[in-house]
């Protein structure tokens, strides 16, 4: 039996105005039937709503595309009106990570039981709940999904947007899933350009298995108040395989 489509909350709402209106249908509404809610939650007055969505779509589109989608819904209860923004991310804690930074409570949008695969290890779960807190650290790149059962891995290219100076500032995430035990694993490398961090996620789609740099950090200058200045966070083109 296949999952229920995710309900949305919008009966007796219309969008906000005729952009909305198109940009919901195109982006969202089109695809309803092969999108799966992984994790949602909803504000108490019913005027927000989070979701981290699996679009099964993609699967039959371009090569490596993201799959996920993370949405969030703004409802204006008085006006029955909303508007929406959305983001297509390849992980999950990604997906957490732009709803978390948009006022979703972290602890409310962990993923239901039985959607996805669990953290085969401690480093697993530790990384991801770090990118849960601080993706918004990092710009996305370039990602590259295979949702071959024989060889389901993904690769992520990240800039770190607040720490230019790094020796490591581009950074390599790679997930692999073991769908017989039903988990996956999830690691991290720094690179110092983004050409050898490419390089790299082209070697392992390509077959080559070789282990990630470790990510080097050196200390941060730090403003009056003790922290230090991020730029705002902009996302560059991506790069498609």
């Amino acid at each position: 039996m296949s999952p229920p489509e995710p309900d949305f909350r919008l009966d007796d709402f219309e969008a906000a105005d005729e952009r909305t209106e198109e940009a919901f249908s195109h982006t969202i509404g089109i695809e309803h039937d092969m999108l799966t809610a992984l994790a949602e939650h909803h504000t108490p007055d019913g005027s927000q709503s989070y979701y981290v969505l699996h679009n099964g779509a993609v699967t039959w589109g371009i090569p490596g595309e993201p799959q996920l989608v993370a949405l969030h819904l703004q409802r204006d209860m008085e006006r029955r009106t909303f508007r929406f923004e959305h983001a297509q991310l390849p992980l999950p804690a990604m997906a957490q990570s732009w709803l978390i930074h948009r006022g979703c409570p972290p602890d409310a949008i962990g993923l239901m039981r039985g959607m996805g695969t669990a953290p085969a290890d401690e480093t697993t779960r530790a990384l991801e709940q770090r990118l849960m807190g601080d993706g918004d650290h990092f710009a996305l790149l370039h990602s590259y999904t295979r949702d071959d059962p024989d060889d389901m891995t993904t690769v992520v290219v990240l800039r770190a947007l607040d720490d230019q100076r790094s020796p490591a500032p581009f950074r390599v995430l790679h997930e692999e899933a073991d769908t017989d035990a039903g988990t996956h694993t999830l690691r991290e490398g720094g690179f110092a350009t983004v050409a050898e961090a490419l390089q790299w996620c082209d070697k392992r789609l390509g077959g080559e298995v070789a282990p990630l740099p470790p990510v080097r950090l050196m200390a941060r200058s730090t403003g009056p108040s003790g922290t230090a200045p991020a730029p705002p966070a902009q996302r560059p083109p991506g790069r498609n395989r």
